[in-house]
């Protein structure tokens, strides 16, 4: 029987329910998880290294070989703020990209790339001013936001691609 969508967005096939699959990157050795929405909560670990995952889904820091791995593999979108930690509107729009986080944790990964430590993938994105969040679909570049935006325009960054 073929897969068919429930009034509750769970997918059902022969009369069992299928939970819906979040995707979350491991802190500890950076390999992405794939949980069931419904086991979230339920203290999962990595797959690979055995460590809890972090679920709430709060942006992570990455190093440039972390984030080209991290996008090459991921199977949801990817947001990746490019900032630091001199720049006063990053710092403004953390909280708001830590929200935007946590509201759709699992189905879009956010990375935090520290533009004065790690300047290989800023220099090949050409990017001259921070923050510039970057959306990634697919392991390629999909959008490209300079400049630091907050509330309704936030979520537009990255609504087409969830």
């Amino acid at each position: 029987m073929a897969a068919v969508t429930s009034f509750l967005g769970a997918q059902t096939r022969e009369g069992v329910m299928m939970s819906e699959a979040l995707f979350f990157r491991c802190g500890a050795c950076g390999q992405l998880n794939k949980i069931a929405a419904e086991r979230r909560f339920d203290a999962p670990k990595c797959g690979h290294c055995k460590q809890k995952l972090d679920t709430t889904g709060q942006p992570q820091d990455v190093s440039d070989a972390e984030l080209q791995r991290a996008v090459a593999s991921a199977p949801v979108p990817v947001l990746v703020d490019f900032w630091a930690p001199w720049c006063g509107p990053c710092r403004q729009v953390a909280p708001h990209i830590a929200e935007l986080a946590a509201r759709h944790a699992g189905k879009l990964l956010v990375l935090k790339i520290n533009t004065e430590e790690h300047r290989q993938t800023a220099g090949a994105l050409q990017i001259r001013s921070i923050p510039t969040l970057c959306v990634y679909q697919g392991g390629e570049l999909a959008f490209r936001q300079p400049g630091a935006v907050f509330g309704p325009q936030l979520e537009a960054v990255v609504a087409p691609f969830l």
